[in-house]
């Protein structure tokens, strides 16, 4: 374990080499699983403000869930997550032919919002769990993630260097600069 700040990183991060293949996993991450993906509390507010712009990207039934249950919902612990379809999907998932990304994205990469997607979603397969003195930083190895794991090793490309955007939007790059400082 690394230990930067207020952070535990597992070993994983830095030895597991990983490359998102979505021609390969068709968004799966956004479709499969026992629970949305987690949000922070700010990011609902973000997400009630920002609705609007993300609808005409969503599907008729994310609108639907939604409207149905509000812009979260809650996990089996009680922390806050996206809303699920039918237990399945996320309410923000969109497709293109067989592939799920996230309508939040495609909102932003249209340059209509300036919120990329929830924290959780850039960050996966890292799963960041709070504790009282501490956040756990934590590979989540999932077996629809094999592609992913297969091409970073064909690639070479640890875990922490593919998300190195996510982790600094989270951490901060002074965070991130402690964290190649501690692997090399």
């Amino acid at each position: 374990m690394i230990v930067i700040d207020n952070t535990i990183v597992s070993e994983n991060i830095i030895k597991v080499n990983f490359c998102c293949d979505m021609k390969k996993c068709k968004g799966a991450c956004c479709i499969e699983g026992d629970a949305g993906a987690p949000l922070e509390m700010e990011e609902i507010a973000i997400l009630e403000d920002i609705f609007e712009s993300i609808e005409p990207y969503m599907t008729k039934k994310g609108i639907e869930e939604i409207k149905k249950t509000g812009m979260f919902d809650y996990d089996s612990d009680g922390n806050f997550v996206t809303p699920l379809i039918n237990n399945k999907e996320c309410a923000y998932a969109c497709f293109n032919s067989d592939e799920a990304g996230c309508a939040i994205e495609n909102a932003f990469n249209d340059g209509k919002i300036d919120f990329q997607k929830p924290v959780s979603c850039h960050l996966y397969p890292v799963r960041i769990t709070k504790y009282k003195d501490y956040d756990a930083v934590n590979y989540h190895e999932w077996i629809i993630c094999k592609q992913g794991l297969r091409k970073g090793k064909k690639l070479n490309l640890p875990l922490y260097k593919f998300l190195k955007k996510p982790l600094i939007r989270k951490f901060g790059k002074e965070w991130f600069n402690k964290l190649e400082k501690e692997i090399n």
